[in-house]
């Protein structure tokens, strides 16, 4: 069975929204956009392709497809990740398209957690999901995501779409890997294993 990967950038405190750029994701009035790259170092670059290399496809939101869509295709062809990128299939998890024109995309249809849940019995290797925020909270609720390969990065926003957000449902992870790069940014794998346990001291 194809394992679902939530990977994404976050900040110490959790958020995730519009790390690559201003007008990434205003929503919500959010100013802090592009906040990632200040903090990014050759650390979290290879940690990155090195996470892409047991994939083949990655599961979009509306939303991370049309930015995605509007920059991979004319990307510089020298960016390592460019032909990955459009060469990769592309599931696309949208109530409003009808249509999706970057190569090798497909949309789902249907429920989504139905539809994922096929996917996944289908042949090939790992399903990154990428950005795509309210895509992973449907995930995360059906029980759907396999593995978290989180990039946390020292800032904190105070605001913002995060990926656990509140109504977040409760997980025991387990931890793979938990690592740093020299610029601070933590890199940390975790698999999750059924609800938390509580105790005392």
């Amino acid at each position: 069975m194809r394992k679902v990967i939530v990977t994404t950038f976050l900040t110490l405190d959790g958020v995730m929204q519009a790390p690559g750029g201003p007008e990434e994701d205003p929503e919500s009035g959010f100013t802090h956009g592009g906040w990632q790259k200040p903090t990014y170092d050759e650390g979290v670059g290879e940690a990155i392709a090195a996470w892409y290399e047991d994939t083949d496809a990655m599961l979009l939101g509306r939303k991370t497809y049309d930015i995605f869509a509007g920059y991979w295709p004319t990307a510089d062809p020298d960016n390592p990740f460019t032909e990955r990128m459009n060469a990769m299939h592309k599931y696309v998890a949208s109530r409003t398209l009808t249509s999706v024109d970057w190569q090798n995309s497909t949309l789902l249809t249907g429920d989504t957690a139905d539809a994922v849940r096929r996917l996944k019995e289908t042949e090939g290797r790992n399903i990154n999901v990428v950005g795509s925020g309210d895509l992973a909270q449907t995930l995360m609720r059906e029980d759907l995501v396999d593995e978290y390969r989180l990039t946390i990065h020292p800032v904190i926003l105070g605001t913002g779409k995060r990926l656990f957000a509140d109504g977040a449902i409760p997980t025991a992870l387990e931890p793979v890997t938990v690592t740093g790069t020299k610029g601070g940014t933590v890199l940390a794998v975790y698999r999750p294993k059924g609800r938390p346990t509580y105790d005392s001291f």
